[in-house]
């Protein structure tokens, strides 16, 4: 099922690779047409002028975009283009609503639409081992598998429109509570003056041990927090989050405590660092010289 890859950025550069790689990219589209024109030279695939022509190129469609307006954006752009029985897979992630809306959309067009958002981070991207979370019609989640399959390593078909992205949300507030819990351990080890690579190895086997521990704490280690998942990105899926919970009328302090922590954070100008740079904030808590009390 030949395949237009629509957003290049951190991670949909990696896996419009990947789909080249299992021969299945088509050609691609960037809002910033350099990039894409770029990336488009090193495959030797086409780089398309418009979304209405990549969709009138390709069997499927996938995309990775950064909020809700902007997902809209690229339904209307692919539009003109789209035909009866194509299939868009969104690995975006938005609210399970947009997901459902943008569903009925499509349904009425006969083109097929997955929300499939993707946890794992632009190291997930690259290896193709990312985690993916689908929801939608489940015949056409059996028609999209084989490309799916080229960009994770883990394919959970969760059930109805919107169910993928609901589950990313869910992923998305323990990653919250998560990260948080881990730079407030490696501020109180760096307090106690503790050696920190030594620490991290033998943590890192351990019961608390998580993927944000063994894969960041070094970054907190090292102060030097280079963007893996974007603080400004973990800041706009916490709202969603924490709208969806409003929804039913419940509140996340989990969510909220981290959003306060990330306003901070980006009033500072480090809203473009990996979200580890929350340990700027937990360091704070000690304020004396590490080492013995």
């Amino acid at each position: 099922m030949q395949t237009g890859f629509v957003g290049l950025g951190a991670m949909g550069v990696h896996m419009a690779r990947n789909l080249h790689r299992a021969g299945l990219l088509t050609g691609v589209w960037n809002r910033t047409a350099d990039k894409a024109a770029a990336l488009a030279k090193e495959l030797r695939c086409h780089a398309f002028a418009t979304l209405a022509e990549l969709a009138g190129n390709c069997e499927a469609v996938v995309i990775c975009v950064s909020a809700d307006d902007d997902l809209r954006a690229v339904i209307a752009g692919l539009d003109p283009g789209l035909s009866p029985n194509m299939i868009v897979m969104d690995c975006s992630t938005v609210g399970a609503g947009t997901a459902r809306e943008i569903h009925g959309r499509l349904a009425a067009l006969g083109v097929g639409f997955l929300d499939c958002p993707v946890s794992g981070g632009v190291e997930g991207a690259r290896t193709a081992s990312l985690a993916i979370m689908v929801g939608g019609d489940e015949p056409v989640f059996a028609r999209a598998q084989p490309i799916l399959e080229k960009l994770g390593k883990t394919i959970a078909y969760l059930g109805a429109s919107g169910a993928g992205q609901a589950t990313k949300a869910t992923n998305q507030i323990m990653c919250a509570g998560i990260i948080q819990a881990v730079a407030e351990a490696m501020a109180f080890a760096h307090a106690e003056g503790l050696p920190l690579d030594r620490l991290i190895e033998i943590l890192g086997k351990g019961a608390g041990s998580s993927w944000y521990f063994v894969n960041r704490a070094p970054f907190m280690a090292n102060n030097n927090f280079p963007a893996g998942f974007r603080v400004r990105l973990h800041d706009k899926d916490l709202r969603i989050c924490r709208d969806m919970a409003a929804l039913r009328g419940a509140q996340l302090p989990v969510v909220q405590s981290t959003l306060e922590q990330y306003a901070r954070l980006i009033e500072q100008g480090f809203g473009d660092e990996d979200i580890s740079a929350i340990y700027r904030l937990k360091s704070t808590l000690f304020p004396a010289k590490p080492g013995p009390a």
